[in-house]
C-alpha cells in the first residue's frame, strides 16, 4: 500500500463514517473545502490503490473502502514506528505520550488500558461504544 496524502486519507475517512457516499456526499461532509475534480481525481487513486470500490446504482456510482480504518491504522502505525522510533511501537506510543499535550483523562485512560490484560482494552472499548 502507497503513502496516503490528506485529501486520500480525508476521503477515506469519510467513507469509514458513511459505509458508503455518492461523490457529493463525500464532498459535503469533507473538513475542508474540495473541488469536484479534484474529490474525482482522488477517488480515482484510491481506487488505482485498491483501496476504494465502486458500484452503480441506476446513474449514481457509489464509492465504499475496501480497507478498514484499523486495517490503515496498523500499517501507517508500523510505518511511523520504523521512520520514528527503529520499528518499535512502544517507543512510538512513548514519544507520542511524551511529545502530545494530554489532559489528565487521556492519562488515566492510557494507565487504564495499560494495567489491562492484552486484548482486553479492545473490547472493553468496543463493549462501551
Amino acid at each position: 500500500m502507497e503513502d496516503l496524502n490528506r485529501n486520500e486519507l480525508e476521503v477515506l475517512r469519510v467513507l469509514w463514517d458513511l459505509r458508503e457516499a455518492k461523490p457529493t456526499e463525500i464532498e459535503e461532509r469533507f473538513a475542508w473545502p474540495i473541488d469536484n475534480g479534484t474529490l474525482r481525481s482522488v477517488l480515482r487513486v484510491l481506487m488505482e490503490k485498491e483501496l476504494v470500490t465502486r458500484k452503480k446504482v441506476g446513474k449514481a456510482f457509489y464509492y465504499v473502502p475496501r480497507k478498514t480504518r484499523e486495517g490503515v491504522l496498523a500499517r501507517m502505525s508500523r510505518q511511523m514506528a520504523q521512520v520514528f522510533a527503529g520499528g518499535s511501537a512502544a517507543d512510538l506510543i512513548a514519544q507520542l505520550i511524551r511529545t502530545e499535550k494530554l489532559s489528565a483523562n487521556d492519562l488515566a485512560e492510557l494507565r487504564r488500558i495499560a494495567g489491562t490484560k492484552p486484548g482486553k482494552a479492545h473490547n472493553k472499548q468496543e463493549r462501551g461504544s
